[in-house]
Formats: C-alpha cells, structure tokens, sequence
C-alpha cells in the first residue's frame, strides 16, 4: 500500500481527475438532456443509478482493457478499398464510430422534434415517454462509449490500476453533484438546450474523427490510418473542440441578450 502513495502516483492521479474533469463535459451534458425524456417523478433517481452504474461499469471496462489491451488495439480487419476506404479497423474504431453515429442520429432527431413541436408546454409533458429503465440503461450505454477515449488517454498517463480506479470514481462523484445543477439550468432556460443538442452533434463528429487514427496510434504505423475518398479522417483536436463549445455559447448569450432588448423596444414603441 505504501507504495501506492508515492509522489508519482499523486501526480498522476491530480492530472487524470484533470483529463476526466474536461472529458466529462459531454458525457454530463448528453446526461442531463437524456434523463428528461424519463417520468418527471423519476429523473432525478434514473441521473443517480444511471451514473453509478456507469461509472461502475468503467471500473471493469477499465480493468478489462488494462489486461487485453494488445488484443483490443490489433486490427481485425484491413480495408483495401483503394479510392473508397483504405486503412485498419480496430475495436476501438468500431465503438468510436458506431458512438458518434448515434450521437449526431440522436441530436439531429431532437433537433428536428423542437422544429416540429407547436406548444412548448405539450413538449415538455411529451419528454416521459420512455421508461426510467429505457433511459438508465441509454446512459449507460453513451457514458461508456463516452468513457472509451478517457479510458485509453489514462492508460497513456499510468497503469497503476488503483489511480486509474480513483479518478474514474472521482469523476463520477462530480457528476453525481452537478447533474441536478446542469439539469436544472437547462430545464430554467431552455434555449440553452438546444444549444446542447449542437454541441452533441459536434462530439459524435468528434467521435468519428478518432475512429480515423484508433488503429494507427494503437499499433503507432501510420498506415493503418482511415481514408475515406483517398482523405484521411483526421481526428478534431480537443482545442478545437472547446473553442467551437466556446464560441457557440458566446453567440447564444450574444443572441438573447440583442433579442431582449429588441423586444424591449418593440414593447416601448407598441406603447407610445
């Protein structure tokens, strides 16, 4: 045990809780929006089992991939489509692709739900139509395609299973904390909901960018790199990323702020 408590150790546990902390913010984000389509009466309780189940499942999917690591990271498949889709296909590029699938399906058909809808009240009633159970077991299922990344970015900083362990409990305890708070922000303004749905869609292109190298940085030959089209599909980096969350937020608040104070006027106006 004492060798646990080294200085390395500590180090490198304050950096994964670090890298779970920023990698986190899409997974509690899909987290809060999918477990208002559960009952009202239990969204909070599908939040809590959903994210403890989730992180419990992290735990062996970690444990799993320290000990097959090699067997995960080996391509099962070569593609040889020349001018088409050339490049290896690992375990991971399946789960990266068939996760950012889902992601951008799921978000452009919420997306499309709010452009349909024609009362807003009707919408909300509208969201308790799938079962706590249904809901639970979706969150579980994208906190672990969400977690995948995060779980193969730790092994890269340290093999101590113990850390690794603590920061994805670590982790999970914060999501527990903030999940109500963020849930309930976005049930108080929801125009910031759909601004989530767009941030959704950009993670499942995300996804789909780290399918391109899951085979190439396993097997570090850059051969094994996708092309699609003779392009290859080259991962956003996580700046990127952020920037674009960043600037999507920056327009909204620009956005409502402007929109306020036209309505403001046209009320002044309306009464003179």
């Amino acid at each position: 045990m004492a060798d646990l408590l080294t200085i390395e150790n500590l180090g490198n546990l304050v950096m994964l809780c670090f890298l779970q902390a920023v990698l986190g913010f899409d997974n509690l984000l899909y987290i809060s929006i999918e477990s208002q389509r559960a009952p009202v009466a239990h969204q909070k309780a599908v939040r809590y089992w959903g994210i403890i189940i989730a992180v419990a499942l992290r735990v062996v999917l970690l444990f799993v991939m320290i000990r097959l690591i090699d067997a995960l990271s080996e391509p099962f498949w070569i593609a040889n489509w020349e001018g088409v889709l050339t490049g290896g296909i690992n375990f991971a590029t399946l789960v990266f692709i068939i996760g950012g699938v889902f992601i951008i399906y799921t978000a452009v058909k919420e997306i499309g739900h709010m452009l349909s809808i024609e009362d807003l009240h009707t919408d909300v009633e509208g969201k308790s139509g799938k079962s706590a159970a249904q809901v639970i077991a979706m969150i579980v299922l994208m906190n672990l395609i969400f977690s995948f990344d995060s779980v193969l970015s730790a092994i890269a900083i340290t093999d101590v299973f113990i850390v690794l362990a603590t920061a994805i409990i670590l982790s999970g305890l914060a999501m527990l904390l903030l999940a109500d708070g963020v849930t309930r922000f976005l049930e108080k303004n929801r125009m910031y909901e759909v601004l989530g749905l767009f941030i959704l869609l950009i993670v499942g292109v995300v996804l789909l960018g780290e399918a391109g190298q899951a085979a190439a940085h396993a097997m570090h030959d850059d051969t094994l790199a996708l092309k699609l089209f003779g392009y290859e599909v080259i991962p956003m980096s996580k700046t990127t990323f952020y920037f674009s969350v960043v600037v999507l937020f920056a327009v909204e608040i620009i956005q409502s702020g402007y929109t306020r104070k036209l309505n403001s006027e046209r009320r002044t106006t309306a009464r003179h």
